[in-house]
């Protein structure tokens, strides 16, 4: 019998300086950014492209969800892409075995005159601060060339940036699906690695400055129950006037206790708890001591 996934919960707290974590294209592609509550968003899709491009760069595993070029040109379409990975017999079967990306997070799959939809294991909501932040600095400069030859002017650049964010990425596997999507605890491990990895090696000019900084892995053994919202309990003790003008870690301490009771509190659907930490973060978070470090390759 495969070692199906089984429930787990993960947050992954990871932080940016002056960078765009994620561009709203509608927005001319500023950090996401909430109005109302004054916190930097990151998308569900964001943060599976930040898996997905790791898994496929570093750890050269097959990946379903990535542009492809077709062979007479141009871009493959998605039942282009069905037909490479899947072949023509088995077709599912034979992509969810090939794609790590499919196990976790499904997908949509056009074979002939049909669409098959698969619902991923893994789901991830927004990512949102765990604190206001200000709203995107405007920054404008001049490129290297003009626009045209004999042109006397550079050519203008324009950006946003976020001055500063720490953010919590929450996800959980339903061990329910992961029998259908044939998902296992080594894919679990797999993705996680590449969460935390991927996150820190996104070095883009728009990207440059993000650490992931603390993750929690906890494993239940008991199918369908989890704690729930672990991002919305991490409370944080501002150093700052207010919370916008954080700039930096040294900003705010981090605390853990509501996430701790809880945990005290359900011990007993819980098999294990597990954590990851920057070397920079490891005086700012209180580790249990019945938690274990996570070791990964």
């Amino acid at each position: 019998m495969k070692n199906y996934a089984k429930q787990t919960e993960l947050l992954l707290l990871w932080d940016c300086e002056n960078s765009n974590p994620n561009g709203d294209i509608l927005r001319d592609n500023a950090p996401r950014y909430d109005d109302i509550a004054h916190k930097a968003l990151v998308s569900d899709v964001r943060i599976k492209r930040t898996i997905r491009d790791d898994l496929y760069d570093r750890k050269k595993q097959e990946i379903f969800v990535r542009e492809t070029a077709h062979k007479e040109g141009g871009i493959n379409d998605g039942k282009t892409r069905v037909a490479d990975v899947g072949g023509k017999e088995n077709v599912i079967d034979t992509i969810i075995d090939k794609c790590i990306d499919v196990r976790a997070f499904g997908g949509v799959f056009p074979v002939e005159k049909k669409s098959y939809n698969l619902t991923g294991s893994l789901q991830f909501k927004m990512t949102k601060s765990l604190h206001q932040v200000s709203e995107p600095m405007y920054i404008k400069g001049t490129g290297a060339f003009a626009s045209k030859p004999k042109a006397e002017n550079k050519t203008f650049r324009e950006e946003y940036v976020l001055p500063y964010a720490l953010f919590g990425t929450y996800g959980v596997v339903n061990a329910l699906n992961s029998q259908k999507t044939k998902f296992t605890n080594d894919d679990v491990d797999e993705i996680i690695d590449s969460l935390w990895s991927g996150t820190k090696n996104l070095i883009t000019r728009s990207k440059m400055g993000q650490l992931p900084r603390f993750l929690l892995k906890i494993t239940y053994n008991q199918k369908g129950f989890f704690i729930g919202e672990l991002d919305n309990r991490v409370k944080l003790h501002i150093k700052t006037a207010t919370q916008n003008e954080i700039r930096s870690s040294k900003d705010y301490d981090i605390d853990l206790s509501e996430i701790v009771r809880l945990l005290e509190k359900h011990k007993s659907k819980i098999e294990a708890v597990e954590y990851m930490v920057d070397d920079a973060f490891e005086d700012k978070i209180a580790i249990e001591s019945s938690w274990t470090k996570l070791e990964l390759d």
